[in-house]
């Protein structure tokens, strides 16, 4: 008998083929595991990689709705591209629900336009002497130029601003210095207007704040920066204060940066010298911040671009932040 008819006889099949379509699934099924565990393996890698994000996601998440003031100034100021950027990083703040306020310098720029004028300045203690010329000068740079500059910038960028002074609706209530030298003038903020900022914040606007003060006669004060942050940041209860300047930070002794300091460790650096020149100050007004209620403030390279932004939601820290 043929070898069909014995496998016949014991009952066996014949080999069955695959069809067409058969092959065409077998083949699917195949790339549907080889892409379901090239999927897995990916997950278990990008998981770990993705962590970081969460935790950022995380920070924006408890950030929304609060208040942070940030003092602008330096090199971040001068230098267009780090310009754009800030004002790209304060519209991003309000689309993520935060309420950033921004108070700026602008001292090289009224040093220029005075010499430029032959109109002559000095300094006492880092602050520039005021009289009523030198007023009028730093007046007319501050509030009429660098201020709407930033304010439209911020707009230009997607967030909206408002550019001010404090002399605006008596925003910065000013009184004149007091010191062994007379400065002219120059102020010190004693009363700041919270109401109103907080009304332009409800209504998603950023305060956009010349250094300037309202004297108790109408009078304007040339307000230094740093201070008249550190007393905002206090009147309107922020969670942060960030200082931006052209160094890394607070620098302990061999020149390395102190990420955290308590208000006890700042005391120390300033009366130990370690701190010196014009980090004191700033140091002061982030201590006087925090005595105000601020929960952090920080002092950061403002030339580090997204440096805000990186202090906020990032893992490392940017400069050093003072807290109680």
């Amino acid at each position: 008998p043929s070898s069909s008819a014995i496998a016949h006889e014991a009952g066996s099949s014949p080999p069955r083929r695959l069809s067409h379509r058969g092959l065409r699934m077998s083949r699917l099924s195949w790339l549907i595991f080889a892409i379901l565990g090239a999927t897995v393996s990916a997950l278990a890698v990008t998981a770990a990689a993705a962590h970081p994000l969460v935790k950022s996601l995380g920070r924006v998440a408890s950030n929304a709705g609060q208040v942070v003031v940030v003092k602008y100034g330096g090199h971040a100021m001068s230098n267009a591209a780090l310009a754009d950027s800030f004002a790209a990083d304060i519209a991003l703040l309000q689309s993520v629900g935060m309420k950033p306020v921004v108070v700026h310098g602008g001292g090289p720029q009224i040093g220029a336009m005075l010499e430029k004028l032959a109109i002559p300045s000095s300094f006492v203690g880092g602050l520039r002497v005021t009289d009523e010329a030198t007023m009028e000068i730093a007046e007319m740079v501050l509030a009429g130029s660098i201020n709407k500059k930033i304010a439209a910038s911020i707009c230009q960028a997607g967030g909206r601003a408002l550019g001010l002074t404090g002399r605006d609706d008596r925003i910065v209530t000013a009184v004149k210095r007091q010191g062994e030298v007379d400065l002219g003038l120059v102020g010190e903020p004693v009363a700041v207007r919270a109401d109103v900022l907080h009304s332009l914040l409800a209504q998603g606007i950023t305060p956009v704040l010349a250094p300037i003060g309202a004297g108790t006669e109408g009078e304007a004060y040339n307000i230094n920066a740093d201070t008249m942050a550190g007393a905002v940041a206090a009147a309107l209860g922020a969670t942060q204060l960030l200082l931006l300047t052209d160094v890394s930070g607070v620098l302990d002794g061999q020149g390395m940066l102190m990420p955290k300091l308590t208000l006890a460790r700042c005391h120390e650096l300033i009366q130990d010298g370690t701190a010196s020149g014009g980090m004191i100050p700033k140091i002061q007004t982030a201590m006087d911040a925090v005595q105000g209620g601020v929960e952090h403030a920080v002092v950061m390279d403002g030339r580090v671009r997204h440096c805000t932004l990186m202090h906020l939601f990032g893992e490392d820290a940017v400069g050093t932040d003072i807290s109680r």
